[in-house]
């Protein structure tokens, strides 16, 4: 941190005894706490939380410290300019690791495990540790990121991760613990298992399977917030095959071609001529004279 901000470290004494070396700190956050964090706040998540510190810290701008005359923003505005500027990046404060990537297609990290991409079984990645999440890199590429858990012995694991290895066995998507977790982070549609369902009724458990896995695929070109409207849309049709999605999304996508400004004049004033039925009606009045 000192060498990435370029700053001077100071310490007090260890333990209660520094305490009171640093009265005006301590003091400023028990403060803090008394005006923004009582009640204990309620929030879902760590993010949560800073955001609500964040507007804590902004309302105290305005306030005026006793004994003196400008109010906390006025002052921290002419000290400003006399402070160092930020670096353009921020210190990373993550650990930094290498696993080998198992059969299963998880890595082993803090006595939890992740999952990353099946093509890299038996291979390593680099794995970067934050207090919040857990990121692994390949080749310098970006192949895994997940939720950090705190307990041991627990498997985060993500259903894209898996598609090539159940495009091959696809019997094992109804079971797996990818798309059970799936279910649980409420990033499975409803629409999905019905879709699934009436196929299964036309094309039997296997084959359902199978275009499901499809369907999954599609995800990755298209965005899920896409494939599940087309899912919609080939329920709402009566469609029920996962093709009639992939060409729903197709009809969806298809790029229109630019419009013909820059011709050169002497093509500007060509057109094709109206359609017209004329010789239709000649063939009509022919077969009728026959």
């Amino acid at each position: 941190m000192r060498s990435h901000y370029l700053y001077e470290s100071q310490f007090t004494i260890a333990g209660i005894e520094g305490a009171h070396e640093k009265g005006g700190v301590e003091g400023e956050v028990g403060r803090f706490r008394r005006c923004h964090l009582v009640p204990v706040p309620d929030v879902a998540s760590l993010g949560e939380l800073n955001v609500r510190m964040l507007a804590g810290c902004e309302s105290d701008l305005t306030r005026r410290i006793t004994g003196r005359q400008e109010t906390v923003g006025e002052s921290f505005a002419r000290e400003r300019p006399l402070l160092r500027g930020l670096p353009a990046e921020r210190a990373s404060t993550a650990e930094e690791a290498t696993p080998r990537v198992d059969s299963e297609s998880l890595v082993t990290i803090k006595q939890n495990r992740y999952s990353v991409p099946v093509r890299l079984a038996g291979l390593r990645v680099h794995a970067r540790v934050s207090a919040r999440e857990i990121e692994c890199h390949h080749a310098g590429e970006l192949v895994a990121r997940h939720e950090r858990q705190h307990g041991r012995f627990g498997v985060s694991a993500s259903l894209d991760h898996y598609l090539e290895l159940l495009a091959r066995k696809p019997g094992a998507l109804a079971g797996s613990l990818a798309l059970s977790q799936e279910r649980e982070r409420g990033a499975w549609p409803s629409v999905f298992d019905e879709l699934w369902g009436k196929i299964a009724e036309r094309y039997g458990a296997s084959e359902a399977a199978r275009q499901m896995v499809d369907v999954l695929l599609l995800t990755r070109e298209h965005g899920a917030s896409d494939v599940e409207l087309a899912v919609r849309g080939a329920l709402a049709a009566g469609a029920y095959d996962g093709r009639a999605v992939e060409v729903l999304i197709g009809c969806g996508t298809r790029t229109k071609l630019p419009a013909l400004d820059d011709l050169p004049p002497r093509l500007q004033g060509l057109g094709a001529p109206p359609p017209t039925l004329s010789h239709y009606d000649e063939l009509l009045m022919t077969g009728a004279a026959g």
